[in-house]
């Protein structure tokens, strides 16, 4: 698949891919524009990242849209953010759904505004049976409040004789994870020029290949995500084995 002088190899393409969608406030400073203006900037281009997905047949997508530390920022920006989530979700969801993408969330969306988990709740009854590609939005969202919700989970059933502890593994752990029907991503995407996770799919991580690019998210293209699949592929993914 070639594209933008980028050959792509269909046969070697991620089957999930997640993204860190970071340096919306920085983007928006370098303008001159209200912190509200750079998250705006990236709703527009998440768009754009999904189209790139479904076009190449990239079965799943993980966006990180909000942590769980992200409470700590000031309320007026959190309101915001929150009214853009809800403003993407009615305008796009049609779209979406046309396409045959299933929405998913994972994280504590009980933590979230009533109005925000009506529309969440809308656009994954909508999309529930779709098979195409499968979208997961992070919100309110964090690795290691992921890995504590799923021991009390287990802890809770072995109380309940419905789980032996001889029986829990790696495999059945991850029965307990948000992302249980997804498989662990092969790529990590971070925009913006930090080289950190910041707390992401701590437990799914642990063989993905990083990609890191300086590029602020709301200036990410196809391109951009082209150049990452392209060093995913000349990686040589060993999972600590030997070839």
């Amino acid at each position: 698949m070639k594209d933008l002088k980028i050959d792509i190899d269909p046969k070697k393409l991620p089957k999930h891919i997640a993204i860190i969608m970071d340096g919306n406030g920085r983007w928006a400073r370098d303008k001159g524009l209200p912190r509200s203006e750079g998250h705006r900037a990236g709703v527009e281009a998440i768009r754009g990242v999904i189209e790139a997905c479904l076009e190449l047949k990239i079965k799943y997508l993980t966006l990180y849209a909000f942590s769980t530390e992200n409470w700590k920022r000031p309320k007026k920006e959190i309101d915001s953010l929150m009214s853009l989530l809800v403003f993407y979700l009615k305008r796009e969801l049609d779209k979406l759904h046309n396409k045959n993408v299933k929405i998913r969330i994972i994280g504590e969306i009980s933590g979230l505004p009533q109005g925000v988990q009506n529309e969440l709740n809308k656009a994954i009854k909508k999309t529930l049976n779709n098979s195409g590609l499968f979208l997961n939005v992070a919100l309110n969202y964090g690795g290691r409040a992921e890995i504590i919700r799923a021991v009390k989970n287990i802890c809770k059933e072995v109380l309940e004789n419905k789980v032996k502890i001889e029986d829990i593994n790696e495999d059945s752990f991850r029965n307990y994870l948000y992302t249980a029907d997804s498989p662990d991503p092969d790529l990590l995407i971070r925009p913006s020029g930090e080289l950190r996770i910041s707390n992401f799919l701590i437990w799914q991580i642990a063989y993905t290949e990083f990609w890191f690019s300086k590029v602020y998210w709301p200036d990410f293209e196809k391109k951009h995500l082209l150049e990452a699949i392209y060093e995913y592929q000349q990686r040589n993914r060993r999972f600590g084995g030997i070839k």
